[in-house]
């Protein structure tokens, strides 16, 4: 079960003008974009384990980054990163597993081998989901995209103890739904293709998922990324 709603107020975005946080001083932090789908990943499963805190969210503008977070902090430069322990971790999906499996809080991995085997299974075909569906956005993903909406569909079928891809919230939940947000908010708004139609466990799935304060307090910003998208993917065509 969920660890109690905190309502946080989020920390000013860091620019190049920035000062640092005390780096490597004992303090977890998590540094983030807040519009970045990568760093929401990581950021709902700090939230839904009650991590608020034990691990600050440190906000960087991707477009204007502070010098001090490659010079002295990653030289990865990328963002989600997390420090603990005098060291700094990077990848999403390494990091779902590293927060679920080193802190307290609810587990996002159940014990149950087909559940387990299932959820390897979703995050292994993830780049492939990804591919196939921002491809499509260049070209007719109404016809491109709809068989990863159906993969998407069929999974959700697999269990009937929860909503959620593995029954209850997991980590395959935290790595897919940033992106199954964005390419609803996009597809429907810009396409008028509601990726629901014809599927009613993925649309129980985002109406249930959007009950969840871990999740809601992550979300992007529906004008800003039908924006970014437009731009990124239909401009140059």
């Amino acid at each position: 079960m969920a660890a109690a709603a905190v309502q946080e107020v989020l920390p000013p975005i860091l620019d190049s003008t920035s000062d640092p946080p005390p780096l490597f001083d004992g303090t977890t932090r998590l540094y983030v974009n807040y519009e970045c789908p990568f760093c929401q990943r990581v950021w709902i499963v700090r939230n839904y384990k009650g991590l608020q805190d034990k691990i600050k969210l440190v906000a960087i503008h991707l477009q204007d980054k502070p010098l001090w977070f490659k010079d002295k902090l990653y030289p990865e430069n990328k963002v989600p990163a997390l420090e603990h322990n005098g060291k700094v971790i990077g990848e999403s999906l390494d990091l779902i597993k590293y927060l679920d499996s080193t802190f307290d809080g609810p587990s996002l991995l159940p014990d149950d081998p087909t559940k387990r085997d299932l959820a390897e299974e979703m995050i292994t075909y993830l780049d492939t989901f990804l591919k196939n569906v921002f491809t499509s956005l260049k070209r007719d993903p109404i016809k491109e995209a709809s068989g990863e909406f159906d993969y998407l569909e069929t999974s959700l079928q697999k269990f009937d103890d929860g909503p959620f891809f593995i029954g209850q919230l997991s980590q395959v939940d935290a790595a897919y739904v940033p992106f199954i947000e964005r390419f609803q908010i996009f597809l429907q708004e810009v396409f008028e293709y509601d990726i629901t139609a014809g599927r009613p466990k993925l649309a129980a799935y985002l109406e249930e998922i959007n009950k969840i304060d871990a999740y809601k307090q992550t979300k992007c910003d529906p004008k800003w990324l039908v924006q970014l998208y437009k731009t990124r993917y239909m401009d140059s065509g």
